[in-house]
């Protein structure tokens, strides 16, 4: 059960649970209070303190920049020490970038309506010549305040709301707010539910990282690569649509019960689905790595070095391409992954080339967490009462991008809030840091390499 823990002097509790080596793991405005959750193995702190007590914390915890400064936006917090406050979902006319002067020093505005089928984002580059010196990303040009329309509803109706989040990471989103809303009820899952969950997980996992190695090829123009993997995609989705009637896992999850049901047949059937996928993926990975053409283009560029993902928090394949071995499914008694070692690049060389490579290792360990969940039929389960009940919970996933949080407050069988902080959201930081001192063709790629949602940064 995570507790919260009220604080007075919200700096010093900030400095100690870092010096305990606490990882933070988002910060949310909650009725008058301002929280953070920080997270240890096995553990989840939150920590609070009276909205008008809230200090900046971006000196301590650099990862904490975008929360703080969503929630002057959002909810008119203020945090004395981060000046000058940038904008990040408010819209303003002037004042949101990062002001760059020197000779030679010009600015390139790209977006927020792009040429291809792309989400809306504005990147302010300043450059000299073609070499970026700083680029400014701007998103939420999609807000949508999912998290405030889920408030005064009941955990079953608020559940549509963090699906609808994304499309691509609709299971890790739901089952985050799923997770959050038993811990808050009190309930545990059994083997079963954690067993089907964890399926419906690697099931998302799996055509993601199919889809982002082909949107890399894709980066460099190696159509050989981009086409080869949207097919191997497809037949994922495919699967995907035959198992659980739809595409993208839409309606798979639900508070406290299973929803998925495979009988025996059925499972065997996605079994060998799944390890004709595998060889056929391997197969074109091993073309990828002999294309000279393609692999020239990936050694040395976006590069992320372990202190700066560090630093900026970032979570998930793009954190482990720079050495950062941590994986939410290593610490994930809510779901069922038995020893898991998290994959990682040949070198923790923190380029587009690592980042490449360790979503091909873990396309290898997901479909052997597959081939072992589809070795016998897979009940839907439940979740019955186990704990006491409290006020807050706290879900966290590995969704295909990295660490998803959710955190649901309830009270009188309502939720009062909702904060979804997605891997996404956590790693947008880290793209600029990557592009800084790279050529501005090279950016496509880079941004390619970490594939991040659009979607679920607006919410």
């Amino acid at each position: 059960m995570t507790a919260i823990e009220h604080v007075t002097d919200w700096r010093a509790a900030v400095r100690a649970a870092t010096a305990h080596g606490e990882r933070f793991a988002g910060a949310w405005a909650s009725d008058g209070a301002w929280r953070a959750a920080f997270t240890a193995p096995g553990t989840v702190r939150v920590l609070s303190c009276p909205a008008d007590h809230a200090e900046t914390i971006v000196d301590l915890v650099g990862a904490a920049e975008w929360d703080e400064r969503e929630a002057r936006d959002l909810h008119g917090l203020r945090f004395p020490g981060h000046e000058p406050h940038r904008a990040l979902v408010a819209h303003p006319a002037a004042g949101w970038t990062t002001p760059v002067t020197g000779d030679g020093v010009h600015e390139i505005a790209v977006g927020p309506v792009h040429a291809g089928v792309i989400e809306s984002g504005h990147f302010r580059f300043h450059a000299v010549g073609d070499r970026v010196l700083l680029l400014d990303p701007r998103l939420f040009y999609k807000h949508r305040g999912l998290e405030r329309a889920a408030e005064g509803r009941g955990p079953d109706e608020a559940l549509a709301y963090a699906q609808r989040a994304c499309a691509a990471c609709a299971v890790a989103n739901t089952i985050a707010y799923a997770q959050a809303v038993e811990e808050a009820l009190g309930l545990w899952p059994d083997r079963a539910l954690r067993v089907a969950r964890t399926l419906l997980l690697e099931l998302e996992r799996l055509y993601n990282h199919l889809h982002d190695i082909g949107a890399l090829c894709s980066g460099v123009g190696f159509a050989p690569g981009a086409m080869a993997f949207a097919a191997l995609k497809e037949r994922a989705q495919r699967l995907n649509a035959q198992l659980i009637g739809h595409r993208f896992l839409f309606g798979s999850v639900a508070v406290a019960r299973g929803v998925v049901a495979l009988t025996a047949e059925e499972a065997a059937g996605a079994r060998a689905g799944v390890r004709a996928l595998r060889t056929d993926a391997a197969a074109a990975w091993r073309e990828l790595e002999f294309a000279a053409s393609l692999q020239a283009r990936l050694d040395g560029v976006g590069v992320l070095g372990r202190e700066d993902a560090e630093r900026l928090g970032t979570v998930g394949p793009a954190a482990r391409a720079a050495g950062v071995r941590r994986d939410v499914r290593e610490d994930s008694p809510r779901l069922w992954f038995g020893s898991f070692t998290p994959a990682g690049p040949l070198a923790a060389t923190g380029d587009v080339a690592a980042r490449l490579q360790v979503r091909a290792a873990e396309i290898e360990a997901t479909c052997s967490a597959l081939d072992e969940v589809l070795s016998a039929p897979v009940p839907a389960g439940a979740a019955t009462a186990r704990d006491a009940v409290s006020s807050l919970g706290i879900g966290r996933v590995e969704s295909p991008r990295g660490a998803t949080t959710c955190a649901v407050e309830l009270a009188a069988g309502r939720v009062t809030r909702l904060r979804l902080r997605t891997a996404s959201y956590a790693n947008w930081p880290a793209v600029a840091h990557a592009a800084a001192g790279c050529l501005l063709p090279d950016f496509p790629l880079i941004n390619k390499s970490f594939e991040l949602c659009y979607a679920c940064v607006d919410r």
